[in-house]
């Protein structure tokens, strides 16, 4: 099933890079809540900073939230 939610982070691969997807497309790999936040502001949020990434509901966090970046 799709997911409603317009943030998908992917839960963290054997590096601990998280893809991050916005929209559909996929932006890249992250491997802190600053390079979410780094992606999100590429992607036309330029207001989001690390403390937006962790509260907002327009994430979905896949695999962990925020604190997880190791798998």
């Amino acid at each position: 099933m799709a997911s409603t939610v317009p943030v998908v982070i992917y839960p963290p691969d054997g590096d601990g890079g998280r893809r991050v997807r916005v929209d559909g497309t996929i932006l890249g790999l992250a491997y802190s809540v600053k390079d979410v936040a780094a992606f999100l502001q590429e992607a036309g949020l330029q207001e989001y900073d690390e403390m937006d990434v962790v509260r907002s509901s327009l994430i979905e966090w896949r695999g962990g939230g925020a604190d997880v970046w190791v798998q």
